[in-house]
């Protein structure tokens, strides 16, 4: 139930659960939890070769509604996706409000993949990932995760294993080790954007 306000998103991530429908709203903590080790990110060596010779192009927060768009559109075997026109409404809000944030892949001008996620403190909450050409959502997770372990970052959320987060060393834990680690995560300093302050104070 509830809403999808901003005040209300942030509560339900920071107490470990993240919203999945609308009509009503419900909250979904699965158990176990899915996440990435920062320090053990898998990089095969196809995907290396792709991010050296691809011509991939990558941003950050460039462009966070045509990434939640994209990924809202992406195939979901025959699925329809739960990213609704309210769940984007509400990240859009969210993202404005300084805690949502979208990697975007570019090949030439064209937009080839991304990822969008929610940041509090020191903890990333990966929700939805598309691509347009090949690997790019790889590309995206490999560049979120980077970042993400640059600036401090100490819980990368990717909530359900996949075969593509399975592929890049995603793993799942507990939900009561999950929600220990939340904890601490949420209580640190804001992270994200730590990297850029540092480089404009040198």
């Amino acid at each position: 139930g509830a809403d999808l306000t901003v005040p209300r998103l942030l509560l339900g991530y920071r107490t470990g659960v993240f919203p999945w429908t609308t009509g009503p709203v419900t909250w979904w903590s699965p158990d176990p939890r899915a996440i990435f080790d920062l320090a053990q990110i898998h990089v095969p060596r196809s995907l290396e070769r792709t991010l050296r010779k691809a011509g991939f192009r990558i941003t950050f927060d460039q462009d966070f509604p045509r990434v939640i768009q994209a990924c809202a559109q992406a195939p979901r075997c025959g699925s329809p996706t739960w990213i609704t026109p309210e769940f984007i409404s509400a990240y859009l809000e969210l993202h404005r409000a300084g805690h949502a944030h979208s990697v975007e892949v570019w090949l030439g001008n064209e937009l080839a993949g991304g990822l969008y996620g929610v940041a509090i403190g020191g903890f990333f909450a990966g929700e939805s990932m598309f691509h347009r050409q090949t690997d790019a959502s790889k590309v995206a997770v490999v560049a979120m995760a980077r970042r993400l372990q640059a600036e401090g970052f100490v819980l990368f959320d990717t909530q359900m294993v996949t075969p593509v987060t399975r592929s890049l060393g995603a793993r799942e834990i507990p939900r009561v080790d999950y929600l220990r680690r939340l904890a601490a995560a949420v209580d640190q300093p804001k992270a994200w954007g730590a990297s850029l302050k540092s480089n404009e104070a040198k």
